[in-house]
């Protein structure tokens, strides 16, 4: 159980910081809360049970999305229909977003996407849901639980349990079995013998059927909790990674493990792109490809690649002022290059710019062209390997390498 989590749960929905927000009591109001046509649902209601501060809140409701949208408006707030065909309707109440979806039941699902229909019974709402406790309603007045498949219990046993059959929850949508670990890691404990990490094995291979992207982002908000390493080891144990990201091995279980515990020892928060590279083999080409393949950014994909190349660099600020000050750290803190304790050096140091530029080497008596390249080239590798000197002391270095291409060129 994570240290940060509370040993027993409230019977009501707690005061929360978010449910004193301004406006939302008028619009819970707006949509007929007091009648029982709309409820807090979801994670919101999960972490305020757990004590933990909610990132989003949503609402469900019995009302139909272009009620919702003409009921949000006559509130006073701004309607988005963000979602409509599925139900979703966003207010924007002053600035921060109110997802609201109307009850809905599936239709058919293929794995990716689901076609669903609106609803009006609560249960069968709840029963769409991934897990049971992500299936847990709340009145906006009095904070009265609604739990219709065990929700609670689960929560309070930090247990990960999908809302009936595994198998077909899975099938509604590949993604449930990244979810899953994602869950286990933050919430729950990890139970190797639990009919749903059973699932999650047997559907492994599905996750091919899924966009990238989605496996991407599933995977790097896992890689970024505080301590995913157990979870992970027991991923790449029983393959289910293998499917999609056949590089990562038990040599990288351990590098992970290594990192968590420099990041810790560092003071540095847990970052979840200096943890993929560290599940990979030391092989920038490689790391290269796989970013491609998971379609990260071309930010993201260059620092991946950077984390896992040849530090060479004399030392860690010439290492930042060649690859980025984040790549650096990432090579350091994945024991790549240098120790650990060269990381003061990096600590609110901020990389520098050559004083210099061709202009002046021009200036100073070179002609235009591939001298001054050349020139510029040597005095910046002078420049880091002195340390960065200030202008006077970059000036007058500049001055003598102007001198030698002078005299070369005579």
């Amino acid at each position: 159980m994570s240290a940060d989590l509370p040993a027993s749960l409230p019977n009501r929905l707690p005061d929360t910081e978010w449910r004193a927000r301004p406006g939302l009591a008028t619009l819970c109001d707006r949509l007929g809360a007091s009648a029982g046509e709309t409820r807090f649902v979801g994670g919101a209601v999960r972490d305020a049970l757990l004590g933990i501060e909610a990132k989003d809140v949503d609402i469900a409701t019995v009302h139909r999305p272009e009620e919702v949208m003409a009921r949000v408006r006559a509130a006073g707030f701004k309607a988005v229909p963000t979602g409509i065909a599925h139900g979703t309707v966003t207010a924007v109440l002053d600035g921060w977003p109110v997802e609201i979806t109307t009850l809905r039941r599936d239709v058919s699902t293929d794995g990716r996407r689901a076609t669903v229909a609106f609803a009006d019974d609560w249960r069968e709402d709840a029963a769409r849901r991934d897990f049971t406790m992500n299936a847990l309603y709340a009145n906006p007045g009095d904070g009265a639980l609604h739990d219709y498949f065990g929700g609670l219990d689960d929560l309070a046993a930090r247990r990960v349990r999908f809302i009936g059959d595994a198998l077909a929850r899975i099938d509604e949508d590949h993604l449930r079995i990244l979810r899953y670990f994602r869950f286990v890691a933050r919430f729950g404990a990890l139970d190797r013998d639990s009919a749903d990490y059973a699932a999650c094995l047997v559907r492994a291979p599905s996750l091919m059927a899924l966009s990238r992207e989605r496996i991407a982002d599933e995977l790097l908000r896992l890689l970024a909790l505080p301590d995913p390493a157990e979870v992970v080891a027991a991923m790449v144990a029983d393959g289910i990674l293998r499917p999609v990201i056949p590089e990562i091995g038990a040599d990288g279980v351990a590098a992970l493990r290594a990192l968590v515990a420099a990041e810790r020892q560092g003071g540095i928060a847990p970052d979840p792109l200096r943890r993929l590279a560290a599940l990979l083999p030391r092989d920038a080409a490689l790391a290269d490809q796989l970013g491609g393949r998971l379609r990260l950014s071309n930010k993201a994909r260059l620092r991946l690649k950077r984390a896992l190349e040849p530090a060479g660099a004399a030392d860690p600020r010439a290492l930042a002022y060649r690859i980025g000050p984040d790549s650096a750290v990432d090579q350091i803190l994945l024991g790549h290059a240098f120790a650990q304790g060269d990381l003061a050096l990096l600590r609110g140091w901020t990389v520098p710019k050559l004083p210099l530029s061709g202009g002046d080497l021009i200036a100073m008596g070179l002609s235009a062209g591939p001298p001054v390249a050349a020139t510029l080239q040597e005095l910046e590798r002078r420049w880091i390997a002195a340390g960065f000197p200030a202008d006077a002391e970059t000036r007058a270095l500049a001055a003598q390498l102007v001198g030698v291409a002078l005299r070369s060129a005579q």
